[in-house]
């Protein structure tokens, strides 16, 4: 596919349980699926609560009905999933190509045998952020890739990431999304960082909410 010529070392394929990515130098490893309807992360979502994620909280959840939200760096979507379980109405904007694909697919399958999702969690075009229009979305939250050069050494990064992170990468340019997201949230952005880093663009955010791995920080609008 088109989508994987920079990437020859990785190949999207497809079974009866939809589209996924081999690592073909890690032929042990197993494949990359995105499934909103099974697993552990459809186990987490069916079973979320606002009070218990620090993610719904940063978000301001609970304090207004059928919030939107832009997920501006959607990724694998797990915390989008979570978000729209709770309630939301999710947006998502994935630039690279392959895990849009991958995306794309988990959405299809998800819409066929729940299609009220349909509304409630949905891919936009490629790269939406600097089209998309002022106060356009209430809450924009970003999840930017950390360089791995910066990780704490010691951190545990679960088998899924390891592929993830070695066909994304890292986001170089994370400090231009601020710019663009504090220009489309109505209410706020929130910032997803490990613990030891710094702050997006280096800009101090209004209040935060800490959980044991990560800090959400939130830069209220104006």
């Amino acid at each position: 596919m088109n989508a994987l010529s920079e990437h020859p070392d990785f190949a999207l394929e497809r079974d009866e349980h939809g589209l996924h990515l081999r690592w073909l130098s890690q032929p042990q490893m197993t494949p990359l699926r995105i499934d909103f309807l099974a697993g552990k992360n459809a186990f987490r979502a069916a079973h979320a609560r606002i009070k218990d994620e620090a993610i719904a909280r940063a978000c301001g959840l609970g304090k207004a009905n059928h919030e939107t939200i832009l997920d501006g760096t959607a990724g694998l979507a797990r915390d989008a999933f979570i978000l729209a379980q709770l309630g939301a109405q999710v947006a998502l904007n994935e630039r690279h190509p392959v895990v849009r694909e991958l995306l794309a697919d988990a959405l299809a399958r998800l819409y066929q045998h729940q299609p009220d999702w349909q509304t409630r969690l949905y891919l936009l075009p490629p790269d939406q952020l600097t089209a998309l229009d002022a106060k356009s979305f209430d809450v924009v939250y970003l999840d930017p890739m950390y360089p791995s050069s910066e990780r704490k050494a010691k951190a545990a990064v679960k088998k899924d990431m390891q592929m993830f992170h070695q066909l994304v990468g890292s986001d170089a340019d994370a400090d231009d999304l601020f710019v663009p997201a504090r220009r489309i949230a109505r209410q706020r952005v929130v910032v997803k960082r490990p613990q030891h880093a710094g702050f997006l663009g280096g800009v101090t955010p209004h209040t935060q909410v800490v959980s044991k791995k990560h800090r959400f920080d939130i830069y209220l609008s104006e």
